[in-house]
Protein backbone atom coordinates (compact mmCIF):
# COMPACT_ATOMS: atom_id res chain seq x y z
CA UNK A 1 0.00 0.00 0.00
CA UNK A 2 2.71 2.40 0.87
CA UNK A 3 4.33 1.71 -2.22
CA UNK A 4 1.47 2.34 -4.32
CA UNK A 5 0.74 5.59 -2.66
CA UNK A 6 4.34 6.84 -3.21
CA UNK A 7 4.23 5.98 -6.64
CA UNK A 8 0.86 8.23 -6.71
CA UNK A 9 2.31 11.06 -5.26
CA UNK A 10 5.93 11.15 -7.17
CA UNK A 11 4.02 10.91 -10.20
CA UNK A 12 1.46 13.85 -9.51
CA UNK A 13 4.56 15.75 -8.43
CA UNK A 14 6.28 15.65 -11.58
CA UNK A 15 3.54 15.86 -13.96
CA UNK A 16 2.80 19.23 -11.55
CA UNK A 17 6.42 20.25 -12.25
CA UNK A 18 6.05 19.61 -15.64
CA UNK A 19 2.84 21.41 -15.86
CA UNK A 20 4.21 24.38 -14.18
CA UNK A 21 7.01 24.95 -16.44
CA UNK A 22 5.13 24.56 -19.46
CA UNK A 23 2.30 26.95 -18.37
CA UNK A 24 4.61 29.86 -17.26
CA UNK A 25 7.29 29.33 -20.12
CA UNK A 26 4.90 29.28 -23.04
CA UNK A 27 5.63 32.12 -25.78
CA UNK A 28 3.84 35.34 -24.68
CA UNK A 29 0.95 36.46 -27.10
CA UNK A 30 2.49 39.09 -28.95
CA UNK A 31 1.05 42.46 -28.36
CA UNK A 32 1.56 44.10 -31.73
CA UNK A 33 -0.11 47.49 -33.13
CA UNK A 34 -0.39 48.73 -36.28
CA UNK A 35 -0.47 52.18 -38.36
CA UNK A 36 -0.45 53.31 -42.01
CA UNK A 37 0.40 56.36 -43.25
CA UNK A 38 -0.05 57.88 -46.71
CA UNK A 39 2.48 60.65 -47.40
CA UNK A 40 1.02 62.15 -50.53
CA UNK A 41 3.93 64.31 -52.40
CA UNK A 42 3.54 66.76 -54.94
CA UNK A 43 4.37 63.69 -57.98
CA UNK A 44 3.65 60.47 -56.08
CA UNK A 45 1.71 58.97 -52.98
CA UNK A 46 3.65 56.03 -50.68
CA UNK A 47 1.67 54.13 -48.76
CA UNK A 48 3.87 53.14 -44.93
CA UNK A 49 2.73 50.15 -42.82
CA UNK A 50 4.55 50.48 -39.56
CA UNK A 51 4.39 48.13 -36.20
CA UNK A 52 5.06 48.63 -32.99
CA UNK A 53 4.69 46.72 -29.23
CA UNK A 54 1.51 48.06 -27.32
CA UNK A 55 3.76 48.40 -23.83
CA UNK A 56 5.78 51.93 -24.76
CA UNK A 57 9.20 53.40 -24.01
CA UNK A 58 9.40 56.39 -22.63
CA UNK A 59 5.95 57.65 -23.47
CA UNK A 60 6.84 56.80 -27.30
CA UNK A 61 6.59 53.42 -28.96
CA UNK A 62 9.03 51.68 -30.89
CA UNK A 63 8.08 51.70 -34.10
CA UNK A 64 9.00 50.30 -37.19
CA UNK A 65 8.53 50.04 -41.02
CA UNK A 66 6.86 46.94 -42.11
CA UNK A 67 5.66 47.52 -45.73
CA UNK A 68 5.71 50.19 -48.41
CA UNK A 69 3.67 50.69 -51.26
CA UNK A 70 3.59 53.42 -54.31
CA UNK A 71 0.58 54.65 -55.55
CA UNK A 72 -0.07 54.09 -59.09
CA UNK A 73 -0.31 57.37 -61.43
CA UNK A 74 0.79 61.12 -60.23
CA UNK A 75 0.16 62.90 -56.98
CA UNK A 76 -2.92 63.52 -55.54
CA UNK A 77 -2.95 67.26 -56.69
CA UNK A 78 -2.02 65.73 -59.71
CA UNK A 79 -6.36 65.45 -60.07
CA UNK A 80 -7.28 68.77 -60.06
CA UNK A 81 -9.04 68.50 -62.97
CA UNK A 82 -10.46 64.91 -62.09
CA UNK A 83 -11.18 65.10 -58.76
CA UNK A 84 -13.07 62.69 -58.43
CA UNK A 85 -9.95 59.81 -59.32
CA UNK A 86 -7.93 60.92 -56.62
CA UNK A 87 -9.25 58.62 -54.20
CA UNK A 88 -9.75 55.53 -56.01
CA UNK A 89 -6.50 55.99 -57.38
CA UNK A 90 -5.51 54.16 -53.31
CA UNK A 91 -7.66 51.26 -53.74
CA UNK A 92 -4.52 49.09 -54.51
CA UNK A 93 -2.33 50.45 -51.75
CA UNK A 94 -4.92 49.36 -49.31
CA UNK A 95 -6.02 46.72 -49.88
CA UNK A 96 -2.22 45.50 -50.29
CA UNK A 97 -2.14 47.01 -46.29
CA UNK A 98 -5.08 44.74 -45.96
CA UNK A 99 -3.07 41.65 -46.28
CA UNK A 100 0.00 42.75 -44.12
CA UNK A 101 -2.26 43.34 -40.92
CA UNK A 102 -3.82 40.70 -39.79
CA UNK A 103 -7.82 41.05 -40.35
CA UNK A 104 -8.73 40.93 -36.91
CA UNK A 105 -6.79 44.66 -36.11
CA UNK A 106 -8.16 46.46 -39.31
CA UNK A 107 -10.65 48.47 -37.33
CA UNK A 108 -8.42 49.11 -34.69
CA UNK A 109 -5.32 50.28 -36.93
CA UNK A 110 -5.46 54.09 -37.71
CA UNK A 111 -5.04 55.40 -40.75
CA UNK A 112 -3.58 59.06 -42.07
CA UNK A 113 -3.20 60.66 -45.22
CA UNK A 114 -0.48 64.07 -45.25
CA UNK A 115 -0.32 65.79 -48.25
CA UNK A 116 2.55 68.03 -48.60
CA UNK A 117 4.28 70.60 -51.40
CA UNK A 118 1.64 69.80 -54.09
CA UNK A 119 -1.45 70.38 -52.55
CA UNK A 120 -0.61 73.18 -50.28
CA UNK A 121 0.32 74.89 -54.23
CA UNK A 122 -3.13 73.69 -55.21
CA UNK A 123 -4.52 75.22 -52.33
CA UNK A 124 -2.75 78.57 -52.81
CA UNK A 125 -3.99 77.51 -57.16
CA UNK A 126 -7.30 76.80 -56.58
CA UNK A 127 -8.62 76.17 -53.38
CA UNK A 128 -11.96 74.75 -54.22
CA UNK A 129 -9.95 71.90 -56.28
CA UNK A 130 -7.26 71.22 -53.00
CA UNK A 131 -10.79 70.74 -51.12
CA UNK A 132 -12.46 68.13 -53.68
CA UNK A 133 -9.18 66.15 -53.97
CA UNK A 134 -9.28 65.72 -50.16
CA UNK A 135 -13.03 65.09 -49.86
CA UNK A 136 -12.57 62.15 -52.82
CA UNK A 137 -9.31 60.88 -50.70
CA UNK A 138 -11.20 60.76 -47.65
CA UNK A 139 -14.21 59.29 -48.88
CA UNK A 140 -12.15 55.58 -50.18
CA UNK A 141 -9.73 56.58 -46.85
CA UNK A 142 -13.32 55.80 -44.91
CA UNK A 143 -14.55 53.30 -46.81
CA UNK A 144 -11.18 50.95 -45.97
CA UNK A 145 -11.65 48.59 -43.20
CA UNK A 146 -9.10 50.63 -41.12
CA UNK A 147 -9.55 53.55 -38.03
CA UNK A 148 -9.10 56.36 -40.34
CA UNK A 149 -7.87 59.35 -38.51
CA UNK A 150 -7.86 62.31 -40.96
CA UNK A 151 -6.04 63.54 -44.31
CA UNK A 152 -5.07 66.79 -44.26
CA UNK A 153 -2.57 69.07 -45.86
CA UNK A 154 0.25 69.15 -43.21
CA UNK A 155 2.46 72.07 -43.21
CA UNK A 156 6.08 72.83 -44.51
CA UNK A 157 7.24 73.08 -40.86
CA UNK A 158 5.71 70.12 -39.81
CA UNK A 159 7.16 68.11 -43.03
CA UNK A 160 10.87 69.30 -42.25
CA UNK A 161 10.44 67.90 -38.25
CA UNK A 162 9.01 65.07 -38.74
CA UNK A 163 11.54 64.34 -41.38
CA UNK A 164 13.89 65.13 -38.30
CA UNK A 165 12.37 62.49 -35.74
CA UNK A 166 12.78 60.02 -38.47
CA UNK A 167 16.29 60.15 -39.15
CA UNK A 168 17.17 60.41 -35.68
CA UNK A 169 15.34 57.26 -34.48
CA UNK A 170 16.78 55.07 -37.50
CA UNK A 171 20.34 56.22 -36.19
CA UNK A 172 19.41 54.88 -33.03
CA UNK A 173 19.53 59.47 -31.01
CA UNK A 174 17.04 58.73 -29.08
CA UNK A 175 16.11 55.10 -27.81
CA UNK A 176 19.95 54.17 -26.32
CA UNK A 177 19.95 50.94 -23.99
CA UNK A 178 22.36 48.75 -22.75
CA UNK A 179 25.81 48.73 -24.47
CA UNK A 180 24.55 51.08 -27.11
CA UNK A 181 23.99 53.59 -24.04
CA UNK A 182 27.48 53.17 -23.35
CA UNK A 183 28.52 53.86 -26.77
CA UNK A 184 26.76 56.69 -26.62
CA UNK A 185 27.71 58.47 -24.09
CA UNK A 186 31.01 58.87 -25.82
CA UNK A 187 29.57 60.83 -28.42
CA UNK A 188 29.55 64.52 -28.66
CA UNK A 189 26.78 66.58 -26.16
CA UNK A 190 24.99 67.87 -29.96
CA UNK A 191 24.00 63.62 -29.93
CA UNK A 192 20.94 64.61 -33.34
CA UNK A 193 21.60 65.15 -36.63
CA UNK A 194 19.69 67.40 -38.79
CA UNK A 195 18.01 66.27 -42.06
CA UNK A 196 17.75 67.75 -45.14
CA UNK A 197 14.54 66.95 -47.23
CA UNK A 198 14.02 67.88 -50.85
CA UNK A 199 10.64 66.88 -52.94
CA UNK A 200 9.28 68.24 -55.80
CA UNK A 201 8.14 71.33 -54.41
CA UNK A 202 9.55 72.40 -51.32
CA UNK A 203 12.55 71.43 -49.70
CA UNK A 204 13.20 71.73 -45.44
CA UNK A 205 16.30 71.99 -43.09
CA UNK A 206 15.91 70.94 -40.07
CA UNK A 207 18.50 70.64 -36.43
CA UNK A 208 18.96 71.42 -33.17
CA UNK A 209 21.05 74.40 -32.98
CA UNK A 210 24.41 74.39 -30.72
CA UNK A 211 23.35 78.19 -29.17
CA UNK A 212 19.47 79.06 -28.35
CA UNK A 213 18.14 82.20 -30.35
CA UNK A 214 15.03 83.81 -29.81
CA UNK A 215 15.66 85.98 -32.92
CA UNK A 216 13.05 83.84 -35.15
CA UNK A 217 10.84 82.03 -32.34
CA UNK A 218 8.47 80.73 -35.76
CA UNK A 219 11.22 78.71 -36.74
CA UNK A 220 11.34 77.03 -33.75
CA UNK A 221 9.84 73.31 -32.38
CA UNK A 222 9.73 71.85 -29.21
CA UNK A 223 9.28 67.97 -28.86
CA UNK A 224 9.71 65.20 -25.97
CA UNK A 225 10.49 62.04 -27.36
CA UNK A 226 11.76 58.91 -24.90
CA UNK A 227 11.50 60.96 -21.98
CA UNK A 228 14.59 63.88 -23.64
CA UNK A 229 13.12 67.35 -25.00
CA UNK A 230 14.50 68.44 -28.04
CA UNK A 231 14.34 72.50 -29.01
CA UNK A 232 14.51 72.09 -32.84
CA UNK A 233 15.20 74.70 -35.56
CA UNK A 234 13.20 74.23 -38.91
CA UNK A 235 12.20 75.65 -42.04
CA UNK A 236 10.15 74.76 -45.41
CA UNK A 237 10.65 76.63 -48.53
CA UNK A 238 7.86 76.28 -51.19
CA UNK A 239 8.46 76.40 -54.51
CA UNK A 240 12.17 75.38 -53.77
CA UNK A 241 11.59 71.67 -54.59
CA UNK A 242 13.56 70.43 -57.85
CA UNK A 243 10.80 70.61 -59.83
CA UNK A 244 9.32 73.89 -58.73
CA UNK A 245 13.20 75.55 -58.66
CA UNK A 246 13.25 74.32 -62.45
CA UNK A 247 10.12 76.39 -63.64
CA UNK A 248 11.04 79.60 -61.39
CA UNK A 249 14.57 78.99 -63.57
CA UNK A 250 12.71 78.68 -66.62
CA UNK A 251 10.02 81.43 -65.65
CA UNK A 252 12.85 84.17 -64.99
CA UNK A 253 15.34 82.93 -68.64
CA UNK A 254 12.19 83.47 -70.82
CA UNK A 255 12.05 87.16 -69.55
CA UNK A 256 14.81 87.86 -72.13
CA UNK A 257 13.57 85.34 -75.06
CA UNK A 258 12.89 87.64 -78.05
CA UNK A 259 11.63 84.29 -80.13
CA UNK A 260 9.93 81.53 -78.79
CA UNK A 261 13.53 79.61 -78.73
CA UNK A 262 15.66 78.90 -75.57
CA UNK A 263 19.16 77.57 -75.22
CA UNK A 264 19.35 76.19 -71.53
CA UNK A 265 22.58 75.45 -70.16
CA UNK A 266 20.73 73.02 -67.58
CA UNK A 267 19.43 70.23 -70.58
CA UNK A 268 21.91 67.71 -72.06
CA UNK A 269 23.11 69.19 -75.67
CA UNK A 270 21.08 68.07 -78.19
CA UNK A 271 17.87 67.66 -76.09
CA UNK A 272 14.67 69.43 -76.78
CA UNK A 273 11.91 70.33 -74.97
CA UNK A 274 8.59 72.18 -75.63
CA UNK A 275 6.76 73.97 -73.25
CA UNK A 276 2.58 75.53 -73.27
CA UNK A 277 2.74 79.03 -71.91
CA UNK A 278 -0.21 79.41 -71.26
CA UNK A 279 -0.04 76.26 -68.66
CA UNK A 280 3.40 77.64 -67.17
CA UNK A 281 2.25 80.41 -65.37
CA UNK A 282 -0.46 78.80 -63.52
CA UNK A 283 1.48 77.61 -60.68
CA UNK A 284 1.73 80.24 -57.98
CA UNK A 285 5.42 80.02 -58.17
CA UNK A 286 5.80 81.21 -61.37
CA UNK A 287 2.71 83.50 -61.39
CA UNK A 288 4.57 86.44 -60.44
CA UNK A 289 7.04 86.52 -63.78
CA UNK A 290 3.72 86.27 -65.92
CA UNK A 291 3.18 88.62 -68.79
CA UNK A 292 2.14 88.76 -72.17
CA UNK A 293 4.52 87.07 -74.74
CA UNK A 294 4.13 87.20 -78.48
CA UNK A 295 4.50 83.26 -78.78
CA UNK A 296 2.08 80.76 -77.56
CA UNK A 297 4.79 77.86 -76.80
CA UNK A 298 8.55 78.13 -76.23
CA UNK A 299 11.01 75.42 -77.11
CA UNK A 300 13.75 74.19 -75.20
CA UNK A 301 17.12 73.62 -76.36
CA UNK A 302 20.15 71.90 -74.27
CA UNK A 303 23.35 73.56 -74.18
CA UNK A 304 24.63 70.93 -71.79
CA UNK A 305 27.03 73.69 -69.77
CA UNK A 306 27.19 73.32 -66.03
CA UNK A 307 28.81 76.40 -65.29
CA UNK A 308 26.40 78.65 -67.00
CA UNK A 309 23.72 76.43 -65.41
CA UNK A 310 25.18 77.22 -61.59
CA UNK A 311 24.49 80.74 -62.52
CA UNK A 312 21.28 80.69 -63.39
CA UNK A 313 20.15 79.08 -60.68
CA UNK A 314 21.62 81.15 -58.32
CA UNK A 315 19.69 83.75 -59.40
CA UNK A 316 16.87 81.76 -57.60
CA UNK A 317 18.47 82.50 -54.18
CA UNK A 318 18.26 86.48 -52.93
CA UNK A 319 21.13 86.86 -50.72
CA UNK A 320 20.90 90.83 -50.27
CA UNK A 321 19.09 91.11 -47.41
CA UNK A 322 19.18 89.59 -43.92
CA UNK A 323 17.60 91.16 -41.30
CA UNK A 324 18.74 88.25 -38.86
CA UNK A 325 22.43 87.57 -37.67
CA UNK A 326 22.99 84.95 -40.38
CA UNK A 327 19.94 84.03 -43.00
CA UNK A 328 19.86 81.52 -45.53
CA UNK A 329 18.05 82.59 -48.70
CA UNK A 330 15.14 85.22 -48.93
CA UNK A 331 15.77 86.87 -45.45
CA UNK A 332 15.28 83.69 -43.74
CA UNK A 333 16.82 83.32 -40.50
CA UNK A 334 19.57 80.41 -40.09
CA UNK A 335 21.59 79.30 -37.15
CA UNK A 336 24.86 78.31 -37.81
CA UNK A 337 24.99 74.83 -38.96
CA UNK A 338 25.52 72.30 -36.76
CA UNK A 339 26.65 68.57 -36.28
CA UNK A 340 25.91 65.60 -38.98
CA UNK A 341 23.21 65.90 -41.72
CA UNK A 342 20.87 63.32 -43.61
CA UNK A 343 19.75 64.21 -46.65
CA UNK A 344 17.00 62.23 -47.89
CA UNK A 345 14.33 62.48 -50.54
CA UNK A 346 15.26 63.61 -54.39
CA UNK A 347 18.76 64.92 -52.25
CA UNK A 348 19.40 60.61 -52.52
CA UNK A 349 17.88 60.52 -55.33
CA UNK A 350 19.36 62.27 -57.68
CA UNK A 351 23.05 62.21 -56.21
CA UNK A 352 22.30 58.34 -55.89
CA UNK A 353 22.08 57.76 -60.19
CA UNK A 354 24.96 59.87 -60.44
CA UNK A 355 26.93 57.62 -58.05
CA UNK A 356 27.67 60.18 -55.28
CA UNK A 357 26.22 58.65 -52.14
CA UNK A 358 29.16 56.30 -51.03
CA UNK A 359 29.02 55.98 -47.21
CA UNK A 360 32.30 54.20 -46.78
CA UNK A 361 34.22 57.72 -47.68
CA UNK A 362 32.04 60.39 -48.31
CA UNK A 363 33.02 62.44 -51.14
CA UNK A 364 34.91 65.54 -51.45
CA UNK A 365 33.06 68.36 -52.66
CA UNK A 366 35.12 69.60 -55.89
CA UNK A 367 34.84 65.65 -56.68
CA UNK A 368 31.04 65.86 -56.53
CA UNK A 369 30.97 69.09 -58.81
CA UNK A 370 33.40 67.95 -61.27
CA UNK A 371 31.01 64.70 -61.51
CA UNK A 372 28.04 66.52 -62.00
CA UNK A 373 29.81 69.21 -64.55
CA UNK A 374 30.65 66.04 -66.93
CA UNK A 375 27.60 64.11 -66.60
CA UNK A 376 26.07 67.55 -67.80
CA UNK A 377 28.49 67.73 -70.73
CA UNK A 378 27.69 64.60 -72.60
CA UNK A 379 25.27 64.65 -75.25
CA UNK A 380 21.91 63.75 -75.16
CA UNK A 381 22.27 60.97 -77.87
CA UNK A 382 24.73 59.64 -75.98
CA UNK A 383 22.79 59.72 -72.39
CA UNK A 384 19.50 58.61 -73.63
CA UNK A 385 20.71 55.12 -74.84
CA UNK A 386 22.88 54.77 -71.94
CA UNK A 387 19.65 54.77 -69.45
CA UNK A 388 16.75 53.81 -71.23
CA UNK A 389 15.21 52.46 -68.61
CA UNK A 390 14.35 55.77 -67.33
CA UNK A 391 11.23 57.67 -67.99
CA UNK A 392 12.54 60.76 -70.72
CA UNK A 393 11.49 63.51 -68.51
CA UNK A 394 13.79 62.09 -64.66
CA UNK A 395 16.81 61.39 -67.17
CA UNK A 396 16.65 64.52 -69.00
CA UNK A 397 16.44 66.60 -65.43
CA UNK A 398 19.54 64.98 -63.65
CA UNK A 399 22.01 67.19 -65.18
CA UNK A 400 19.58 70.33 -63.65
CA UNK A 401 18.88 68.80 -60.61
CA UNK A 402 22.31 67.93 -59.46
CA UNK A 403 23.55 71.25 -60.29
CA UNK A 404 20.61 72.63 -58.10
CA UNK A 405 21.35 70.71 -54.82
CA UNK A 406 24.65 71.63 -54.92
CA UNK A 407 23.28 75.61 -55.39
CA UNK A 408 21.04 75.08 -52.35
CA UNK A 409 22.83 73.50 -50.16
CA UNK A 410 26.21 75.69 -50.95
CA UNK A 411 24.38 78.92 -51.93
CA UNK A 412 21.14 78.68 -49.94
CA UNK A 413 22.18 76.95 -46.97
CA UNK A 414 26.43 77.45 -47.07
CA UNK A 415 27.85 74.18 -47.09
CA UNK A 416 31.68 74.64 -48.00
CA UNK A 417 34.34 72.11 -48.54
CA UNK A 418 35.19 71.72 -44.83
CA UNK A 419 31.92 70.70 -43.56
CA UNK A 420 29.97 69.06 -46.74
CA UNK A 421 31.31 66.14 -45.92
CA UNK A 422 28.81 66.19 -42.60
CA UNK A 423 26.30 65.46 -44.93
CA UNK A 424 25.22 61.72 -45.22
CA UNK A 425 22.79 61.08 -48.18
CA UNK A 426 20.36 58.19 -47.23
CA UNK A 427 17.93 55.94 -49.01
CA UNK A 428 16.66 53.86 -46.52
CA UNK A 429 18.34 53.70 -42.69
CA UNK A 430 17.93 49.44 -41.86
CA UNK A 431 14.31 48.52 -43.11
CA UNK A 432 12.68 51.61 -43.26
CA UNK A 433 12.18 54.71 -45.74
CA UNK A 434 14.24 58.02 -44.73
CA UNK A 435 11.36 60.91 -44.62
CA UNK A 436 8.51 61.97 -42.56
CA UNK A 437 5.94 59.40 -42.56
CA UNK A 438 7.81 57.71 -39.74
CA UNK A 439 8.47 60.56 -37.47
CA UNK A 440 4.61 61.48 -37.89
CA UNK A 441 4.05 58.16 -36.71
CA UNK A 442 6.10 58.22 -33.72
CA UNK A 443 4.66 61.48 -32.99
CA UNK A 444 1.62 60.21 -32.98
CA UNK A 445 1.96 57.00 -30.68
CA UNK A 446 2.80 59.60 -28.02
CA UNK A 447 -0.84 59.93 -27.97
CA UNK A 448 -1.67 56.19 -27.90
CA UNK A 449 -2.36 55.33 -24.21
CA UNK A 450 -0.21 52.24 -23.59
CA UNK A 451 -1.21 48.82 -22.42
CA UNK A 452 -0.05 46.49 -19.53
CA UNK A 453 2.24 44.28 -21.18
CA UNK A 454 1.16 40.52 -21.73
CA UNK A 455 2.98 38.39 -18.48
CA UNK A 456 3.21 35.06 -17.62
CA UNK A 457 0.18 33.43 -15.37
CA UNK A 458 2.50 33.52 -12.21
CA UNK A 459 4.86 35.58 -10.62
CA UNK A 460 8.61 34.81 -10.85
CA UNK A 461 8.98 34.20 -7.00
CA UNK A 462 5.54 32.59 -6.93
CA UNK A 463 6.59 30.52 -9.76
CA UNK A 464 9.95 29.65 -8.37
CA UNK A 465 8.47 28.68 -4.59
CA UNK A 466 6.37 26.20 -6.59
CA UNK A 467 9.08 24.71 -8.71
CA UNK A 468 10.76 24.08 -5.27
CA UNK A 469 7.93 22.87 -2.96
CA UNK A 470 7.03 20.28 -6.10
CA UNK A 471 11.22 19.54 -6.53
CA UNK A 472 11.13 18.73 -2.83
CA UNK A 473 7.95 16.63 -2.71
CA UNK A 474 9.30 14.24 -5.49
CA UNK A 475 13.08 14.18 -3.59
CA UNK A 476 10.79 13.57 -0.21
CA UNK A 477 9.17 10.84 -2.26
CA UNK A 478 12.03 9.24 -3.66
CA UNK A 479 13.82 9.45 -0.48
CA UNK A 480 11.47 7.52 1.29
CA UNK A 481 11.34 4.86 -1.60
CA UNK A 482 15.26 4.36 -1.28
CA UNK A 483 15.35 3.77 2.61
CA UNK A 484 12.20 1.61 2.63
CA UNK A 485 14.08 -0.70 0.37
CA UNK A 486 17.54 -0.72 1.64
CA UNK A 487 17.05 -0.48 5.28
CA UNK A 488 17.77 -3.46 7.18
CA UNK A 489 15.15 -6.50 7.02
CA UNK A 490 14.06 -6.71 10.78
CA UNK A 491 12.95 -2.46 10.32
CA UNK A 492 11.42 -3.55 6.84
CA UNK A 493 9.52 -6.21 9.06
CA UNK A 494 8.47 -3.68 11.21
CA UNK A 495 7.26 -0.85 9.10
CA UNK A 496 5.15 -4.04 6.97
Amino acid sequence: KILLILGFLSTLAVIALIAVAVTQNKPLPKNIKYGIVLDAGSSHTNLYVYEWPAEKENDTGVVQQVEVCKVEGPGISGYAHATEKAGPSLVQCLRQAEEVIPSKQHQETPLYLGATAGMRLLSLENRSAADKVLSSVEKTLRSAPFNFQGARIISGQEEGAYGWITINYLLGNFKQSGWTKLLHSLKSISETSGALDLGGASTQITFVPNELSRESPENLLYFRLYGKDYLVYTHSFLCYGKDQALQQKLAEDIQTVENSSLLDPCFHQGYQRTINISDFFKNPCTSGKKKQFPFGQLYIQGEGNYQKCRRNIQKLFDKTNCPYSSCSFNGIYLPPLQGDFGAFSAFYFVMNFLNLTSEQSPIALDKVTSAIESFCARPWHEVKPAYHQIKEKYLSEYCFSGAYILSLLENGYEFTETNWQRIHFLGKIGSSDAGWTLGYMLNLTNMIPAEEPAVPPLSHGSYVGLMVLCSLVLVAMLLFAWLLFHKPKCLQKGIV
